[in-house]
C-alpha cells in the first residue's frame, strides 16, 4: 500500500513509521505546521509541532530513507481546533482539543488531502488497535492500558478508519522507546508532549482570558443560592474543579466545594458538594457508530475523559442521540466532553462501539 505517514517529531510516529516501512508499504513522511508562527524549541515536554519537532521528524525520515513533507494546516487548525476550544468554553461546554484535532485535522484534513493524493491509508503513532473484519472497522484499546488513545479516536467515522494505520497498537511504550534506540532514531528518549499543545505554558485559565476577556460573574451555592464569591468568567470553570474557585469562607461543613453547573448567559457558576457531584444518567448526541449502530439498549462501559471516568451503564441510542443509564455514579461529567462507549474484552482489548458529545447529565 501507498502510506502517508504522520511524524510530529517525537519517537512514537518515529516508529510507526518504520513499522510502516518494515511492512513493505511505500512510505511517505508529512508534518504538519499547525502554528503561523511556531517556536524555535520545546521546553521539555511543553509545546508541540515546533520548528525543532520539524527538524526531528526530518531526521528520522532520511534515516528510513523515505520522502519527506512539510504541509501547513496552521489556518485549518485555528478554526476548526483553537476557535472551537475556545467557542467550547464560552459556552460552558469542556472540549478536549485532541479528539477535536484527530476528528478535524488528522482524520479529516490529512486523510482527505492523503486519499486525493492516492495514498491508501494514514499512519500514525496513536496507541489503539485497528482490525479491518469484512471491510468492518474494529477499533480497540491498546495493549498498554497507561498509553492508550483509543478515547481521543473514538470520533472517527468507519470510513475514516478504513483508511488508517496504528502500528503501536499491539505495543507498551517502554518497547517503542526500546525500538527507536536500536533503530539509531535520535527521538528515542524524547520526552513526551503533553497538555493541550498551543498553550505551552499549560495556562489555559489565562489564553481563554487573552481570548474572551473578562465577564465577571457570581459564585453560588447550589442549593441555597447563596452569593459565595465573584469571578471573571466562566470560562474559567469546568463541572468537576475543586481548586482554584475563589471562594474564602469553607463550606459548613468544613467539606470542599466542586463546579456542579456554568450558566454562560447569566455567568453565574454554581457551586456543592462532592456527593452533588455524581450523577447516573448521562444526554449526548451527534452520536459516531465506527462499526454499527446499536440496534437497542446495550451494556457497555462508558467513559468520560482521556484518562479516567470509567464506569459500566447501559446505552439506550435515538437516532444521533444516545441515554446512559450508569450502573454506578460518576463525578465530573461536563457538557462538551467525549462520550465513549466500549464493549469490554480483556483478551483483545474492549472494542469501542461509539462516541457522542455530553450534553447534560442527571441523577
Amino acid at each position: 500500500m501507498k502510506v502517508l505517514a504522520a511524524m510530529s517529531g517525537g519517537v512514537d510516529s518515529a516508529v510507526a513509521a518504520a513499522r510502516a516501512v518494515d511492512a513493505g508499504h511505500e512510505v511517505v513522511g508529512v508534518h504538519l505546521a499547525l502554528s503561523a508562527k511556531p517556536g524555535t524549541l520545546r521546553n521539555g515536554a511543553r509545546g508541540c509541532c515546533t520548528i525543532e519537532d520539524a527538524r526531528d521528524a526530518r531526521r528520522v525520515a532520511d534515516l528510513l530513507g523515505i520522502p519527506f513533507y512539510v504541509w501547513d494546516f496552521a489556518e485549518r487548525f485555528s478554526e476548526d481546533v483553537i476557535e472551537t476550544f475556545v467557542g467550547e468554553y464560552a459556552a460552558g461546554r469542556t472540549p478536549n482539543p485532541c479528539v477535536t484535532c484527530n476528528e478535524k485535522i488528522k482524520f479529516e484534513a490529512l486523510l482527505e488531502k492523503a486519499i486525493a493524493l492516492g495514498f491508501d491509508a494514514v499512519a500514525t503513532g496513536h496507541y489503539a488497535r485497528l482490525r479491518i473484519v469484512d471491510g468492518v472497522p474494529q477499533l480497540r484499546r491498546s495493549a498498554d492500558a497507561g498509553k492508550d488513545q483509543s478515547y481521543v479516536l473514538a470520533s472517527l467515522t468507519a470510513e475514516q478508519l478504513r483508511h488508517s494505520m496504528f502500528p503501536l497498537g499491539d505495543s507498551v511504550k517502554s518497547e517503542v522507546r526500546a525500538e527507536a534506540a536500536e533503530r539509531g532514531l535520535m527521538v528515542a528518549d524524547k520526552p513526551d508532549s503533553h497538555d493541550i499543545c498551543f498553550i505551552p505554558d499549560g495556562d489555559t485559565k489565562a489564553f481563554l482570558e487573552s481570548r474572551l476577556g473578562r465577564k465577571p460573574g457570581k459564585l453560588v451555592d447550589a442549593k441555597t443560592g447563596a452569593v459565595l464569591g465573584e469571578h471573571t468568567g466562566v470560562h474559567g470553570f469546568t463541572v468537576g474543579q475543586r481548586k482554584g474557585l475563589g471562594i474564602d469562607a469553607p463550606a459548613p461543613d468544613g467539606r470542599p466545594r466542586y463546579v456542579l453547573a456554568l450558566e454562560p448567559v447569566s455567568g453565574t457558576v454554581k457551586v456543592g458538594s462532592a456527593e452533588d457531584l455524581g450523577v447516573t444518567v448521562i444526554e449526548a448526541d451527534r452520536a459516531n457508530w465506527p462499526a454499527k449502530p446499536l440496534d437497542g439498549p446495550t451494556e457497555c462501559q462508558v467513559q468520560v475523559r482521556a484518562h479516567g471516568g470509567v464506569a459500566p451503564a447501559v446505552a439506550v441510542p435515538d437516532g444521533d442521540r444516545v441515554r446512559v443509564e450508569l450502573r454506578e455514579a460518576l463525578r465530573g461529567v461536563a457538557p462538551g466532553q467525549t462520550l465513549v462507549l466500549y464493549r469490554p474484552d480483556e483478551s483483545a482489548g474492549d472494542l469501542v462501539l461509539g462516541a457522542a458529545k455530553i450534553t447534560g447529565s442527571h441523577r
